[in-house]
């Protein structure tokens, strides 16, 4: 038998619809929550805090360097560490089974898959390529973090290998309405034009990344699959995008609900997000090196944290836990 204690790491701002929803899955999994709240100006952090929770605040800068605060810089002590947000839960024994395999794993395993399931609009998405699908959610502490992206951030592993645990979901079940859906999807946008570039134009650090195979993990196809999807022509790929996951794959079983998705996250958003890089490459006359440099000045150069780089930051707090405890399960 193997330490199976489990921190969950919980990033919010403004999440007292879902917060207690999340946390409840949690007990009994979970030997600590932590919340790392982005300065909430409802009861979060309140609820949280009554039901067990430990709660700190930290400025945001974009969800990996809030994520990676909480995995280096909060005093995390279980053996795993389980990356669950706000507007997910846990059910169908999804927690039991984990808790179950990481006492039984070996040393060599410091990853697990989970599976995930969607809900939109109370409505289980099980169509259109989006179900089954499964993430690496939880992983040993000192054996991996969150890889440093502006969007579609994944966690990695440093060594070792990754198990699957099959049974029940990690499910994402947002309760806001469509008018905070598109708000938020506006601001993804913005995050995923801005991603995008960077790849497009090679200013990723490849060294801080989930390696792109099409035969590999669950992340690393998406990977592969997104940098092809960057090559694709602008303004064509949202309506081969929607082709294919609602056609091809069959996203319109899942009813009226499933098409409202298809149409706002499958078109609408990545419509969106081209039209925000035509927009950026117009604005700059479509010189490759301007754009490059304004997306090396805003997004990869910009201070957040008192005056310390954030990746610098968390570069920091990662060789320091280095040195103290990843060398330490080397010996």
């Amino acid at each position: 038998m193997t330490d199976n204690s489990i921190t969950a790491i919980i990033l919010t701002k403004d999440e007292e619809k879902h917060i207690a929803r999340c946390i409840s899955s949690l007990k009994g999994v979970c030997d600590d929550i932590l919340i790392v709240d982005s300065f909430s100006s409802d009861r979060t952090c309140e609820i949280a805090g009554s039901m067990g929770a430990r709660v700190v605040r930290h400025p945001w800068k974009n969800y990996a360097t809030q994520f990676n605060y909480g995995v280096y810089g909060c005093d995390v002590k279980t053996e795993w560490i389980w990356r669950i947000d706000a507007d997910e839960y846990l059910e169908g024994g999804l927690g039991e089974a984990v808790k179950e395999a990481l006492a039984e794993c070996g040393n060599d395993v410091n990853g697990v898959y989970v599976r995930k399931r969607i809900d939109f609009m109370g409505r289980p998405l099980l169509h259109g390529g989006w179900y089954p699908t499964f993430h690496l959610k939880v992983f040993r502490r000192g054996h991996g973090d969150c890889e440093n992206r502006w969007m579609d951030e994944h966690i990695r592993l440093f060594d070792g290998k990754a198990i699957t645990v099959e049974t029940g979901n990690q499910v994402d079940a947002n309760l806001n309405d469509l008018t905070w859906w598109t708000e938020k999807h506006n601001g993804y946008a913005t995050r995923e034009m801005a991603d995008m570039l960077m790849m497009e134009y090679g200013l990723d650090d490849k060294a801080q990344e989930v390696t792109p195979k099409f035969f590999g993990t669950e992340e690393q196809r998406k990977r592969w699959l997104k940098l092809k999807y960057v090559k694709a022509p602008l303004f064509v790929r949202p309506f081969a995008n929607f082709f294919i996951r609602y056609i091809l794959k069959r996203g319109f079983i899942d009813g009226r609900e499933g098409f409202i998705w298809h149409i706002l996250q499958g078109f609408w958003y990545r419509m969106l997000v081209d039209a925000k890089i035509f927009e950026m490459k117009r604005q700059f006359a479509f010189d490759r090196e301007k754009i490059k440099g304004y997306i090396e000045n805003k997004y990869l150069t910009k201070v957040n944290l008192g005056g310390v780089n954030p990746e610098l930051y968390i570069q920091v707090l990662h060789n320091a836990f280095l040195t103290e405890e990843r060398r330490a399960y080397a010996a």
